[in-house]
């Protein structure tokens, strides 16, 4: 039943356009697409058959295929969230679908809270491993081996090829780029002091409600990923400052216009 949905999905978008897209890009909270390259077609996720709509604040749910001199990219403006009430197999839906029509990287941003106490918000984190946290897995009922194996190894989930690119870029670009392991729980409410605590005793640089799953579908599909996490706030346990929906978002926005010249250079080196 999954693999007839994605499969209407996709021959959907092909009878829209005949791009055929090597990359893949989600972004996340407050992270508004502003890549400088041609804008070929845009498509409200409510139009795409059995897609999801994204109802989660800062996503504005669009499906956008963009042209550079390099490649065809997809990018999806707002993904699904376990916390609205989707299921792990509707979260990562949209990435199953790239998937048949044709990606081989994906680039996964997020707008996350920072909990090594060394980092600062405004800062962007290169996710170099994850925890998922958040009980839920979507490779979880019958396998599809059209999309990958009953049991995909995550010994290295986002690409150490990658990592390197991103890392010269941002010195290129004299980003402060940090590095660390991405926790991803089920939200919606945010982590309590005692949480937190926990969290970075199990080795997470940053927390947040979105990402893992859709690495774990990822790397089952064989794809090559990037991760980078948008910092915007920063969890001490031992003086937990209250945060807001709206504070969260506001940093975020800030911080993607770095995000934005970071994926300009990135995009070319993949």
């Amino acid at each position: 039943m999954q693999a007839q949905k994605i499969i209407k999905a996709k021959e959907w978008l092909s009878s829209k356009t005949n791009l055929c897209p090597e990359l893949a890009i989600v972004l996340g909270s407050g992270l508004e697409s502003r890549l400088p390259w041609q804008l070929v077609h845009s498509f409200d996720y409510a139009q795409i058959p059995n897609f999801p709509t994204s109802t989660a604040p800062g996503h504005t749910g669009r499906l956008l295929f963009y042209q550079s001199e390099q490649k065809t990219i997809m990018v999806f403006a707002g993904r699904f969230h376990l916390y609205e009430g989707y299921s792990p197999a509707e979260v990562v839906f949209g990435l199953r679908v790239a998937k048949f029509l044709g990606i081989k990287q994906v680039i996964l941003t997020n707008a996350a809270g920072a909990l090594n106490p060394l980092f600062e918000p405004g800062q962007i984190m290169l996710i170099t491993d994850q925890i998922n946290f958040t009980g839920e897995n979507p490779l979880v009922g019958p396998n599809m081996p059209e999309l990958g194996p009953r049991f995909p190894d995550m010994s290295q989930v986002y690409s150490l090829r990658l990592q390197k690119i991103a890392c010269e870029q941002a010195m290129e670009l004299k980003i402060p780029l940090t590095k660390g392991t991405y926790i991803q729980i089920k939200g919606p409410s945010l982590e309590t002091p005692a949480e937190t605590r926990a969290y970075r005793m199990l080795g997470a640089d940053a927390i947040g409600m979105s990402t893992g799953l859709e690495a774990i579908a990822c790397k089952h599909m064989g794809l090559e990923i990037l991760g980078l996490s948008c910092l915007t706030n920063k969890n001490l346990p031992d003086c937990m400052q209250p945060t807001t929906e709206e504070e969260i978002l506001n940093k975020a926005r800030q911080t993607s216009a770095d995000l934005t010249k970071l994926l300009v250079k990135i995009i070319p080196k993949m």
